[in-house]
């Protein structure tokens, strides 16, 4: 049994903190493709061009409920509420929807390098989120 009264370690708000800016970045990665301009577009690839021409809604909608749930979380994480765990899960899935498409679907854009090692990064830390709320949980840290 956990002792409710546990006051987190340095280390958590740290890694809160930081992640709550990670997710913020991706907050405002979404924003930059969902309202991407004609111009900015026009001056892309043709290949990023098809892409975003293509990416069905649904793409783009697990892209908002990752960034969006992952920001919540983290807010959840710094006021201490054990709900942050299910946001950080839903960001997870929402996350690997968008990658299974990125990944085995689109046939725009050939996913290599630094866009693989990216999007490798992006699923790592969304589990390692997922992992330090649970953590969290049972070290009476969120309640």
């Amino acid at each position: 049994m956990t002792d409710r009264t546990n006051k987190p370690t340095s280390a958590f708000w740290i890694i809160s903190a930081v992640a709550l800016l990670w997710n913020i970045f991706g907050v405002v990665a979404y924003l930059g493709q969902a309202y991407m301009t004609e111009e900015v577009l026009a001056a892309l690839p043709e290949a990023d061009q098809a892409y975003y021409n293509n990416v069905p809604a649904w793409v783009t909608g697990a892209f908002a409920i990752a960034v969006f749930a992952g920001v919540f979380a983290c807010i959840g994480l710094l006021m201490r509420k054990k709900w942050a765990t299910t946001l950080f899960i839903v960001s997870l899935i929402a996350v690997i929807a968008q990658f299974i498409y990125n990944f085995f679907i689109q046939t725009h854009m050939e996913v290599t390098g630094i866009s693989m090692i990216w999007s490798i990064v992006i699923i790592v830390i969304s589990l390692f989120l997922v992992w330090f709320s649970r953590k969290s949980e049972k070290q009476g840290w969120i309640l």
